[in-house]
């Protein structure tokens, strides 16, 4: 995808999640993010696409805290479908402002800006599903996004450094291989790691009906219980122990 792509799609997840919302108690529990409500989970997401839209929208090349926006927030919970949706076109201008290959704060360190863009198109799919089974509701992930959200997110976590980490091993090989045919093989190296698409096994290899579960299980938003794992289940336990965000 481009940076209008992302743009355009990020703007119609806002409008679609805002509407999922709409008129629904935000104080019912996110089972996927313990301890917030749903009201939680929309005030950090808004916030997120407000502070992207700030930090692409003016080119900014410092840190930029979410506390230092003002943030508009509503009076009430029943303003807070309309104030969501307020986020997409302010969001979806900052992230055009600018030519794609202009560099900009990201927290994984200086970026193009079409950083910001992919980002948020990744982190609304993972909180739209946040949403969708607080509301009780499957979610719904474009095939193509929940791809490029795993390798978004793989791209990034090395830079998380918000918790400790041990990302690294000898040469083991982890394997994600969903039924629509997207696969991904991570590499643990002393340093580090890599990884690449790919239809390999690894010496452990999870298997899924499509790429968002994927994504939903590298973002802890589901459990290795309900799918199928062959070989080495506590380097899988090792993994997921160190990268969930």
């Amino acid at each position: 995808m481009d940076r209008l792509e992302y743009a355009d799609a990020v703007a119609a997840q806002i409008t679609r999640m805002a509407d999922a919302i709409r008129g629904h108690d935000l104080a019912r529990p996110v089972p996927t993010c313990p301890g917030w409500s749903l009201r939680d989970l929309v005030e950090h997401t808004g916030s997120t696409h407000r502070r992207a839209a700030v930090v692409a929208g003016e080119a900014r090349q410092e840190r930029l805290d979410r506390a230092s926006i003002d943030l508009g927030l509503p009076s009430d919970d029943a303003g807070y479908a309309d104030w969501f949706a307020a986020g997409a076109e302010p969001l979806r201008k900052g992230l055009l402002a600018h030519d794609p290959s202009t560099v900009v704060w990201t927290w994984s360190g200086p970026r193009p800006v079409v950083w910001w863009a992919r980002r948020q198109l990744c982190e609304n799919a993972v909180h739209g599903a946040d949403a969708a089974i607080a509301l009780g509701h499957t979610p719904q992930i474009d095939e193509a996004v929940a791809a490029d959200g795993v390798s978004e997110l793989l791209d990034n976590l090395p830079y998380a450094d918000w918790k400790p980490r041990d990302l690294t091993g000898d040469g083991e090989r982890l394997s994600w291989q969903s039924d629509t045919g997207v696969g991904f093989l991570v590499t643990l190296y002393p340093d580090g790691y890599t990884y690449e698409p790919s239809a390999m096994p690894g010496e452990v290899t999870v298997r899924t009906s499509t790429a968002a579960d994927i994504l939903l299980l590298m973002w802890g938003r589901r459990g290795y219980g309900d799918y199928s794992v062959e070989g080495d289940a506590a380097l899988l336990k090792r993994w997921a122990d160190n990268s969930t965000m």
